[in-house]
């Protein structure tokens, strides 16, 4: 059991009024609060240690240098990658998943297919758009059943044309976890490589890369406590010895001649110019955070806010839900409408009452088309929330129903 009030003294930002109302922030898919020891390590880096790494001999340099490459061993460990050459800092999971992308228009042909579901974020999609426009490749997508991943469908599209697959881990709308590592038994059977959007899986729940068997990986700090900026692909040591760097200049380079130039070793050749250092070091201290919690009673914990305000919502009239029924598939991820009302004005009624939620697409709008809605309105928990938070969105909803009363 997390204590849940003692974790909530770690984050200042949640002890404050909004709109004459105690703040529930309930946007964490959007981004996560961050906690003072996070903020900590970003200031005891500015203010003694500041300095760029792998280049200076002085001590500030060292000491840079030695902190960065250990958020590296920290993030490794997480994550259980089979060494820090195959854990490469970026700044987000939307680079991550462009640098594959990238590789891969190095690897595809006229012809090949690579395979997405319909429930991807934008960073999971466009990319691949790109790719396959440059090369002639096929996007081709995988749909849903009873609001999950349609397994039987995916099953009928992984042919041999097909060469990459790449997956989100827990859907940023639906809430959905999917099976990430009976996918990828099912994609490497017809040698394709399988990459995996980890933005929303990764805060959750414990990864192990290794047992996941996943080529690729991708995460980002600021959705597990972390700062904003600084995010990771793990990849196999094999695709990226492969891989072609994305960003060219300092740091990156083992030599440089006036025509050619050669690379640095793993993972520093995909590093090109003065990285966040700081996002790395606050990186590294929201996985102390987290792992001192325990990733497995974070996933507890909201499974259980999940099983406990679901019947709650499901109970509200005219509130539809969207995703599996199933809570065992879901994570803490739940996206609704009420009604005929605009999910922004939802959204902005629900601010009234100090409640934080996300409306709009999410960026994922070939999944709202596919769910012929314009928009949802999304409430999203992590370690800080608790139940009394969800009887406030509960409540705060009734509200805004009776308001809105004549419109639906």
């Amino acid at each position: 059991m997390l204590d849940v009030e003692a974790i909530r003294k770690d984050f200042p930002i949640l002890d404050q009024i909004v709109n004459d109302e105690p703040l529930i922030y309930l946007d964490n898919a959007a981004t996560t609060q961050k906690p003072l020891a996070v903020m900590e390590a970003i200031n005891h880096y500015y203010e003694h240690d500041n300095a760029n790494v792998h280049r200076g001999v002085h001590t500030l340099a060292e000491r840079a240098t030695a902190s960065y490459e250990a958020a590296r061993e920290t993030i490794a460990k997480f994550i259980n990658a089979g060494s820090t050459k195959e854990v490469l800092f970026t700044r987000g999971t939307t680079t991550s998943l462009n640098w594959v992308a990238r590789y891969a228009e190095e690897i595809l042909t006229e012809g090949d297919q690579v395979l997405i579901s319909v429930m991807e974020h934008h960073s999971n999609i466009i990319p691949w758009q790109e790719a396959c426009r440059k090369t002639g490749a096929e996007l081709v997508y995988v749909y849903l059943k009873d609001g999950a991943l349609d397994m039987d469908d995916l099953r009928s599209k992984l042919i041999d044309k097909v060469k990459f697959v790449s997956l989100a881990h827990a859907s940023n709308v639906l809430g959905v976890v999917n099976p990430i590592k009976e996918i990828t038994q099912l994609v490497h059977q017809v040698g394709a490589i399988m990459v995996v959007d980890g933005a929303q899986s990764t805060p959750h729940m414990k990864i192990d890369v290794q047992d996941l068997d996943v080529d690729f990986f991708a995460f980002s700090g600021h959705k597990m406590a972390g700062p904003t900026g600084i995010g990771v692909l793990y990849g196999k040591e094999k695709y990226l010895e492969q891989m072609s760097p994305v960003e060219f200049g300092g740091e990156m380079i083992d030599f440089v001649y006036e025509q050619t130039a050669s690379w640095k070793e793993l993972p520093w050749k995909f590093e090109a110019g003065t990285p966040n250092m700081a996002g790395a070091i606050g990186l590294a201290a929201a996985v102390d955070y987290l792992e001192n919690i325990g990733m497995d009673a974070i996933e507890t914990h909201e499974q259980e806010l999940i099983a406990y305000v679901y019947p709650k919502l499901q109970a509200i009239e005219g509130l539809t839900i969207y995703g599996s029924q199933d809570l065992a598939q879901r994570s803490g991820v739940i996206a609704f409408n009420l009604g005929d009302l605009h999910p922004h004005d939802l959204a902005t009624a629900l601010d009234y009452e100090g409640v934080a939620v996300r409306a709009g697409h999410h960026c994922a709008q070939p999944l709202l088309q596919y769910l012929d809605v314009p928009a949802t309105a999304r409430a999203s928990f992590y370690i800080y929330n608790t139940k009394a938070d969800c009887d406030k969105l509960v409540d705060a909803l009734q509200k805004t129903k009776e308001f809105f009363n004549g419109t639906f």
